[in-house]
């Protein structure tokens, strides 16, 4: 058995951007000092990324917040 499958799946700042999180560099980092954005992950060098899994379940918090939240009454 190989551990492809133990091995977490890293997502990149063009990964992000593909699932919709389109905000500055900026904005992630503040993000992340605030706990309000999963903490980046350093491989290697200056090479950023985040733990996919995190992300995934940072949107799908997201979703249950717009969920039971009620911007305006039509």
């Amino acid at each position: 058995m190989t551990d492809e499958l133990n091995t977490p799946r890293l997502a990149s700042r063009e990964d992000l951007r593909r699932l919709g999180i389109r905000v500055s560099n900026t904005t992630l980092l503040r993000w992340e000092l605030r706990g309000r954005f999963p903490r980046r992950v350093r491989p290697g060098g200056t090479t950023v990324a985040w733990l996919l899994s995190e992300i995934e379940d940072w949107l799908a918090e997201r979703d249950a917040e717009r969920a039971r939240t009620h911007y305006a009454e039509y």
